[in-house]
């Protein structure tokens, strides 16, 4: 219970116990009902409501001031707490039984023409955000704000029980090459100069690591000038944690029990401990995703060795390339319409395909053009492998490893959508994935690129696969924890050495000129007894999204920015005085279409 100067009580805490109390409560007129004169007030706080009734045979003059109340009045009342009378108890309210008759009423504001009622569901999202202060009323908001307390705590609490200390890394920074478009913010004093919005607090924690704090954790504010997406903002919060003297096991422990802490503190369950493992390859091969849904089937099944002689010229050219021949079975979906038909292919060639080959099974008869090509031996090794029953549609794919891969898996995930597959919510499967590459080739740049960041380690088996510049074999000491088919968090045991960074530098096509400039800082921290050190970054915002049962991690942000990256409720990003320009040293090209103008009209009520 809260007290103030305002009130004795808040909206949630009156019971029958309370019955012939005065009281004095505070709040928000949730709704208003006019019974035959007498008029019942939901008076709302953060806490929940209370029923107030203004009755004339209790205060003519009261009653007749509360037929003026609207929705989302601020009003303070003080009266005796009443039984309801029978037959009226509400019991999915904590204070349905009870009611408080008011002996005096402040109006201490009184609310306007509203955007929208706070008790529907509102779809136009840009209206909700446009009056963001006054959607975070609506009960289903107030309640992930809460959870995301609740995360954030649990957080804190675990981290420090286990001898890390938070330590705040710097906003201003340097602009380095880590993997998006970093927000350059020009210096006043330094004309000419910038500094960068960290992506991530990655160097200052490995170099908190060189400074002996062995045990860091942040939640830190990150930002990314990169296209958005329903679980991507330009600006979100990570749990950043590093640690030295840790191998992966080490992380795998520390992590799965702050994630068991979080979970019991903001839903009281249990999670099962230890999580289950794959590697990269694992996950990829059998579920076309290295953070795989696994909360239904559908697995992806391996055919090269049934193929490998095939007289059917698709699969035959795709293993003699090299590359692989996979297939999934939709069970039960050979019914599917044609315009379900027509989305799989789509997605098929948008990932790489040049088309997407099935088989149909109804009636007892295997429809497709490609079975006819098929022999006796390959037919009955895909009845056997994948399970060939009436109804069922066999998807294939046959291209490169990760080619076919994605193109599956891609699918696997749409089907699943398409005939509601998930049933069970409530499931919550963690998985860790391990063994990431370390590096891939870029066609369109050509040169490699780290698949993580460029201080992740090889793993120790895999280094001198460097020298003989066998750069797509070489496995990274990284890992992922993967929630739901969602990714919630990534790292990797770092880069100590300074002869082993400059190598990684060197396959990366980083200059020594340029590993000064951009690393010089890092390098020559190295070079002092750097210690090994490795962690962790969680996406909080995303993990609380899982909390809550969210779609989009906009739900769960106080003050997020549209799917166009514009706050609409401040109007921002918008034009600056020219003087501030001015004294930046900087001019707008005349016309220049990049120059936002921050003038995006609030959408209509």
């Amino acid at each position: 219970m809260t007290t103030h100067g305002y009130r004795t009580h808040d909206c949630n805490y009156l019971r029958k116990i309370d019955i012939g109390k005065t009281v004095t409560l505070a709040g928000w007129v949730n709704v208003t009902r006019d019974h035959g004169g007498v008029i019942f007030i939901d008076l709302r706080d953060r806490e929940g409501l209370t029923q107030v009734v203004f009755r004339p045979e209790e205060s003519a003059e009261l009653a007749k001031r509360s037929h003026s109340l609207r929705s989302e009045d601020v009003i303070q009342v003080t009266g005796r707490v009443a039984p309801r009378l029978p037959g009226t108890e509400n019991p999915k309210l904590p204070t349905g039984d009870i009611e408080v008759l008011p002996s005096e009423m402040s109006i201490l504001n009184k609310a306007h023409d509203l955007p929208f009622q706070i008790d529907t569901d509102i779809h136009n999202e840009d209206l909700r955000l446009t009056y963001r202060y006054f959607d975070l009323r609506r009960p289903q908001l107030a309640r992930n704000l809460r959870m995301r307390h609740a995360v954030t705590k649990a957080t804190r609490d675990y981290l420090d029980s286990q001898g890390f200390i938070e330590v705040e890394t710097p906003i201003l920074s340097k602009s380095t090459p880590e993997g998006a478009r970093d927000f350059l913010v020009p210096s006043r004093l330094t004309p000419g100069k910038f500094y960068a919005l960290p992506q991530a607090p990655q160097q200052y924690k490995q170099l908190l690591m060189v400074g002996g704090v062995e045990k860091y954790f942040q939640i830190a504010k990150c930002f990314r000038d990169e296209d958005l997406r329903a679980d991507r903002q330009p600006e979100f919060t990570q749990i950043d944690i590093e640690a030295s003297f840790v191998r992966p096991e080490d992380i795998y422990a520390l992590t799965e029990g702050m994630l068991a802490a979080i979970f019991k503190a903001a839903r009281k369950i249990d999670i099962k401990l230890p999580f289950d493992r794959l590697t990269y390859r694992e996950a990829v091969g059998k579920y076309g995703s290295d953070k795989p849904d696994r909360r239904f089937g559908m697995e992806l099944v391996d055919l090269g060795e049934d193929f490998r002689a095939s007289s059917f010229k698709v699969f035959r050219g795709a293993l003699d390339a090299g590359g692989v021949v996979k297939a999934i079975n939709a069970k039960s979906f050979a019914l599917l319409t044609i315009g379900q038909s027509d989305e799989l292919t789509e997605i098929a060639k948008t990932f790489g395909a040049k088309g997407l080959a099935f088989i149909k099974v109804e009636g007892g008869e295997w429809k497709s053009p490609i079975v006819k090509f098929f022999s006796d031996a390959e037919k009955n090794a895909l009845k056997t492998k994948l399970n060939v029953e009436e109804g069922d549609l066999i998807l294939f794919a046959a291209d490169k490893w990760e080619v076919a891969t994605e193109v599956l898996g891609r699918i696997r995930l749409r089907i699943a959508e398409m005939q509601k597959l998930i049933v069970d919510l409530t499931k919550l499967d963690f998985l860790w994935v391990t063994d990431f590459p370390l590096l891939q080739f870029s066609a369109e740049e050509n040169k490699w690129n780290a698949v993580h960041h460029p201080f992740t380690r090889p793993k120790a088996e895999d280094v001198a696969l460097l020298d003989e510049e066998k750069f797509s074999e070489v496995r990274a000491e990284a890992y992922d924890v993967v929630l739901n088919g969602v990714e919630i968090g990534g790292g990797s045991i770092r880069i100590h050495e300074p002869d082993l960074q400059d190598k990684m530098f060197g396959v990366l096509g980083i200059s020594p000129q340029d590993r000064q400039s951009m690393f010089g800082h890092l390098l020559r921290a190295f070079q002092l007894g750097a210690p090994p050190h490795g962690g962790i970054a969680m996406g909080l915002d995303r993990l609380v999204m899982l909390v809550c049962g969210e779609e989009s991690i906009r739900d769960v942000m106080a003050f997020p920015k549209n799917n166009r990256g514009m706050d609409l409720m401040s109007q921002s990003p918008a034009d600056v005085d020219p003087r501030q320009l001015r004294d930046l040293g900087i001019k707008l090209a005349a016309g220049d279409a990049r120059a936002p103008s921050g003038k995006e009209s609030p959408p209509k009520k």
